[in-house]
């Protein structure tokens, strides 16, 4: 078992190999944050890291020295001598907003729960992980509180989550619920966030932690492109190989806030949770809210580290279903190539050449259903429009089936055109604000998914689609953020509750399409990348990273998400050129290599090629189905920052160590430069390892210590004949054992 509890000292150490995790019951009966790092040997108490001092303008607990200001909490409360924020918050009917938990009870138990209507990682066997329940009790008011913590047996992780029970005869309003706070000692640390908006989503920001509060957040009602629920904080020496770094991460999809609050004596509070900002949640008697779970990681080997234990957690035991563990269809999505213009006979072309070079996967884009000829109508009328799909899309389906390859179709379930036969129908259900004006993006209005019948009706319409046709992957949108968040279903008490029902409504649909149609692959996709989050990934294995497709770019957005996001999750595709965000002429081979590292794909019509190009597109397909097993299931490092320097490489290795693949951009040329080498990581040192690009042979250890020689004709004048370089120029490198 690896959690203890020390009776005598009244403190629980969770441990594994990796890290320990020590809480301590405080002689007020709360609970007291003691340790949260490397593992440390296991010893009757640790109460040392207890430091408690009276210190001048504190406010006092009994004890002459105890104040909870300057206590490091477990899930601390506001107003009872701790200033800072709170974890909880919790409105009662005379208006206070003061609590008092306290330890009542604790459970330990193999394995790991489900957190009800909500994503969360999960466990196959019960030695997979322990689980530590806490039982608190507010005893004035008779609420409970119960704190979840799972330590993985073979992971430096652990989930967070809190629930709140209610059996008093008198409601409360819960307005501030985290999933996790921690309290660290100092604030000798890098705050790293994952920024930015639409087609140049997860840039990596990093600055120094300062006294006063850091924090990043999402009111738009989904987790957004401006800011992933995703933070790290790292010792300033620490980088991408070596140090102590923290990660945490949300497994949730709505309105987030993740913060870090300085005090003046130099701790720490890192919080996360659902944005207290607009929410609030009516706790009736006898009902139960959960709290979404958070995920903290911590590494000793650098941020790779860190990443690389996001990705095994979330690769195996977030993502769910059959398409978990196999390797994923190389696909042709029609979007980039038509728009809004085609019809049956158009797409059954563009899928045919797109068969002939390889292609597995046909996706049917915007445009199917209703009376969608623009993004001004038909939205939420889930009927093949049947001047386009003379047979619909049970018809197209076994055409593009009776080709050779599987077929795809695009949704957009959450939203609906005003110009729509759903909304002449059913007009209350939007979200909609009494007497107000309501705000429109992409022309579209969003649905009302806080209502039960609405999503029933939506789960019915494509539901009956899927039935009947020979759909194998679905792309799930969602291109707009939540204005006017108000339901006239619920009475004003329950507005504040509006967000999360909306989130979870999205989930309890997920959730009804992946049970019923479970052979189905689902790709999450919000305007690209505006809902790429770990809750998101519990139900569709992986995203669409982003709207913009140019290779250049993606560099950045591929390498910022690969913090905290597995590479198969990734939906990473070569699209048209110019590009169609950037208007940018990137080389064919520069997209292909670049999208290598992802769900594979293409956004373009292959008929429009040069035969020349055909001929790449055909030689890149080969080395995706050739390579997608490294590539999207091995272990990924990021070698060098595109946010650093002007050359960004990353390389993945399989598990047995016997193949590598590096990704070497040099984004603009250069002129007359220097020699250059990159130092590869995870090679065994004492196997030679063939370079197929360079036909020598290194040992790992050479590999990984001089280094990979990567001097390219810029350094001199290249000689005729001899490859030379241009702006936006990648290479590929395959190492493989002896």
């Amino acid at each position: 078992m690896s959690i203890q509890f020390h009776e005598s000292s009244r403190e629980f150490h969770l441990y594994n190999d990796h890290i320990s995790y020590i809480i301590k019951i405080l002689a007020n009966g709360q609970l007291g944050q003691l340790y949260f790092g490397k593992r440390i040997h296991d010893r009757d108490s640790f109460g040392y890291l207890l430091e408690i001092a009276h210190r001048p303008m504190s406010a006092l607990q009994q004890d002459f020295r105890f104040s909870l200001e300057h206590v490091r909490q477990e899930y601390p409360a506001y107003g009872t001598t701790d200033f800072r924020l709170p974890a909880l918050e919790l409105l009662q009917e005379n208006g206070s907003r003061l609590t008092n938990f306290t330890y009542e009870s604790y459970r330990v138990f193999g394995g790991k729960p489900k957190l009800w209507g909500l994503p969360a990682t999960y466990t196959e066997k019960e030695e997979e992980a322990d689980t530590l329940e806490l039982t608190l009790r507010d005893k004035l008011l008779n609420i409970k509180l119960i704190l979840l913590y799972t330590v993985f047996s073979g992971e430096s992780a652990i989930a967070r989550s809190a629930r709140f029970e209610n059996p008093s005869e008198r409601p409360v309003q819960i307005t501030r619920a985290m999933s996790m706070s921690l309290d660290l000692p100092d604030s000798d640390y890098e705050w790293i966030q994952f920024s930015g908006a639409w087609s140049r989503e997860r840039q990596v920001k990093v600055r120094r932690l300062e006294q006063g509060i850091q924090a990043v957040s999402s009111a738009r009602g989904h987790s957004s492109h401006n800011h992933n629920p995703f933070l790290v904080l790292k010792r300033p020496a620490a980088d991408e190989f070596q140090g102590e770094v923290m990660g945490f991460s949300l497994v949730y999809s709505g309105n987030f806030l993740a913060q870090a609050e300085v005090d003046t004596y130099q701790v720490t509070r890192v919080m996360m949770g659902i944005n207290p900002f607009s929410f609030t949640w009516k706790l009736d008697r006898g009902e139960t809210f959960q709290v979404p779970e958070a995920v903290m990681v911590y590494s000793d080997q650098g941020l790779n580290g860190m990443s690389q234990t996001f990705h095994r957690l979330y690769r195996t035991r977030l993502a769910r279903g059959v398409w978990r563990d196999r390797v994923r269809p190389v696909l042709l999505n029609n979007w980039e190539a038509t728009y809004f213009d085609f019809d049956e006979e158009k797409l059954v072309r563009i899928a045919s050449a797109a068969k002939e070079d390889g292609v597995e996967l046909f996706v049917l884009d915007d445009g199917w259903f209703g009376a969608r000829s623009s993004d001004s109508a038909g939205l939420g009328d889930w009927y093949a429009n049947r001047e386009r799909l003379p047979d619909g899309i049970k018809g197209l389906s076994e055409k593009i089936e009776a080709l050779g390859m599987k077929f795809g179709l695009w949704v957009e379930l959450e939203m609906v055109n005003p110009d729509s036969d759903l909304y002449r129908a059913h007009p209350d259900w939007v979200l909609q604000t009494p007497g107000r004006t309501s705000s429109q993006g992409r022309n579209q209005l969003v649905l009302d998914f806080s209502r039960q019948e609405v999503v029933d009706y939506i789960y019915d319409r494509i539901a009956d689609i899927l039935s009947e046709s020979k759909v194998s992957y679905i792309k799930w949108d969602m291109n707009r953020s939540i204005t006017e968040c108000y339901s006239t279903a619920f009475p004003a008490d329950r507005q504040g509750e509006i967000f999360h029902r909306y989130i979870l409504g999205v989930y309890s649909l997920y959730e009804r399409l992946i049970q019923n149609f479970p052979e189905i692959l689902f790709e999450s996709c919000a305007s690209g990348g505006a809902r790429f989050d770990a809750g998101m990934l519990y139900y569709a294995p992986q995203c669409w990273t982003s709207d913009d497709s140019d290779g250049v770019e993606r560099i950045k957005i591929q390498y910022g998400t690969s913090f905290g996001y597995p590479v198969v999750s990734m939906g990473a595709h070569v699209s048209a050129t110019p590009n169609h965000q950037l208007f940018r002429d990137t080389p064919l081979d520069t997209r292909g290599n670049v999208a290598y590292f992802g769900a594979f794909g293409y956004e373009l019509d292959l008929q429009k090629l040069t035969d020349r190009e055909r001929e790449t597109v055909r030689r890149q397909i080969a080395f995706m189905k050739q390579y997608r097993q490294v590539i999207q299931f091995g272990t990924f490092y990021r070698l060098q920052s595109p946010f650093e320097h002007n050359i960004a490489a990353w390389m993945v290795v399989s598990e047995d160590r016997k193949t590598a693949i590096v990704g070497y951009y040099k984004i603009l040329n250069d002129v007359n430069c220097e020699f250059r080498r990159m130092r590869l990581k995870g090679l065994d040192g004492d196997r030679k390892y063939l370079v197929e690009e360079k036909d020598e042979w290194f040992y790992g250890d050479e590999l990984m210590n001089t280094g990979l020689i990567t001097t390219d004709a810029s350094s001199g004048q290249a000689a005729p004949g001899e490859e030379f370089c241009t702006d936006f120029w990648s290479k590929l490198y395959v190492l493989k054992a002896q």
